[in-house]
């Protein structure tokens, strides 16, 4: 990593750095029309086989909500559920004002997510911040999950950049370990004040 030098885009992950998200909201309000507790449909949801397979794109939303309807007896309709898949999402202030202030000097940002097609749907739909990126980079799009290499040569492929020419943000340290692999300048997400103060000072905002 050579972090001396001025990347020419960041590359931001989404969920726990521009925006928190909570799957306890989905299940405390699924479980009032499932056949089991909040705690056991989290169980389901949570970052579980059958997520991932959804956020590699294996999965059709009504395919997806038809599994979760069998493992949890849920009652509600496919329209409800979706609903509330996506909306368990919080923005983070001071990372969203961070790309926003890239954005204003002009520098490519670039969103990179392990997610899905709900969630994207309604993050669109309710954060202005996310229209105002140069391109994304989707899990479910790509049918690759991060730290999987074909999903960093998709950002590369978007962006025409690689090695320290990239700045990558994400809280994830196996994610950020393929990165550095790269060449890319990879720093690991753990309090947004420090994150904003390393980027500003890099950036010259």
């Amino acid at each position: 990593m050579n972090a001396s030098r001025v990347p020419r885009a960041v590359v931001f992950d989404l969920g726990k750095v521009l925006l928190d998200f909570d799957y306890r909201i989905l299940a405390r309000r699924m479980a009032t029309q499932s056949s089991v507790s909040a705690d056991e449909i989290l169980t389901v949801i949570n970052q579980t086989p059958l997520l991932h397979r959804y956020e590699t794109g294996l999965m059709s939303d009504r395919e997806f909500y038809d599994a979760v309807v069998s493992a949890t007896g849920f009652r509600g309709a496919e329209e409800e559920f979706l609903n509330w898949f996506g909306d368990i999402f919080t923005e983070i202030t001071p990372m969203v004002k961070l790309q926003e202030a890239l954005v204003r000097r002009g520098v490519p940002t670039y969103v990179f997510s392990n997610t899905n097609a709900q969630a994207i749907r309604h993050v669109r739909k309710s954060f202005a911040f996310y229209g105002q990126f140069t391109a994304e980079v989707l899990s479910y799009e790509i049918r690759s999950m991060k730290p999987d290499s074909r999903i960093y040569e998709a950002v590369e492929g978007v962006s025409g950049l690689s090695g320290s020419d990239l700045l990558y943000l994400d809280d994830r340290s196996e994610n950020i370990a393929a990165g550095e692999s790269r060449g890319w300048q990879a720093w690991i997400h753990v309090d947004p004040k420090e994150t904003v103060s390393r980027v500003s000072a890099l950036m010259r905002l």
